[in-house]
């Protein structure tokens, strides 16, 4: 016997996406709440990791079965962005293999981008004791990229039980400053593997911190950003305005979904062993 037909729901649409919408909710309120008073770049990322319990120092655990978005402030924790050399290795041969998949004819969607960057972050203080001034240089050359203080508007944490890696989306706002007087409290060299598609960028990062007399540390990290915060804030002043056209006033929720499903890819295809 064969299954007829079905409608998407009694009314012939399909539900709302609960969990895509609180994402977009939150980026939305963010964005228009920021500081009237600072002139930056908004930037919007999802960094791959996991969520550690700080009572138990382990991974959180929660009476959850799915992907779950966690009430910010409610439950003591923190989030880890650093993964395995091998779990670097393996996003790193996926990446790659999908990079080279996209340009063959039937691919089901538009080419990646590809571009390695090698960088280093200076860090200096600033008048805020909680913000850094970030001086970013191309390893190679030595030219200033960017100066710039880097403040944080928000973070919402998503708890994936049924995965091996969290996420964790963040917005911030990147304010141009001038170039710091002194020397740098530490550096992060950073070996960059980095992936464009669409509206997106995804980052596979090596780090290699180090302070004037400490020892350095390696880490491992995977984010994706959306590459244009100028399209960003114009879809989102754009939400909900009844004088819109549908594809204006729908615009942002679409760059959202888009964003938290390749987030979801990214985190469905970590390893175990993160």
């Amino acid at each position: 016997m064969s299954l007829p037909p079905l409608s998407l729901s009694i009314l012939g649409v399909e539900p709302l996406d609960e969990f895509i919408k609180e994402i977009a909710d939150f980026v939305h309120y963010t964005i228009v709440n920021r500081p009237p008073d600072l002139q930056g770049k908004v930037e919007v990322e999802a960094k791959v990791g996991q969520l550690v319990d700080t009572s138990s120092n382990r991974r959180l655990e929660l009476p959850v079965l799915v992907e779950t978005i966690i009430t910010p402030q409610s439950i003591p924790l923190r989030f880890e962005s650093n993964m395995s050399v091998e779990q670097h290795k393996h996003f790193n041969t996926r990446l790659n293999e999908l990079q080279n998949s996209s340009s063959q004819p039937g691919f089901p969607s538009t080419p990646l981008g590809y571009v390695h960057l090698k960088l280093v972050d200076s860090f200096y203080p600033s008048d805020n004791s909680h913000e850094k001034i970030r001086v970013t240089r191309d390893d190679k050359t030595g030219k200033v990229l960017e100066c710039m203080r880097k403040i944080r508007l928000g973070d919402l944490n998503i708890f994936s039980p049924k995965r091996a890696a969290d996420w964790r989306v963040s917005v911030n706002l990147e304010v141009p400053v001038s170039h710091p007087i002194g020397s740098p409290t530490h550096t992060r060299k950073k070996d960059r593997l980095s992936y464009s598609h669409e509206e997106f960028s995804i980052d596979l990062t090596q780090v290699t911190a180090s302070t004037p007399n400490g020892p350095s540390t390696v880490m491992h990290e995977l984010e994706i950003e959306i590459s244009r915060p100028t399209l960003l804030l114009a879809t989102a002043a754009k939400r909900g305005d009844p004088n819109a056209p549908e594809l204006e006033r729908s615009a942002f929720d679409e760059l959202m979904r888009a964003f938290v499903n390749n987030a979801r890819i990214l985190v469905r295809n970590a390893n175990e062993g993160w």
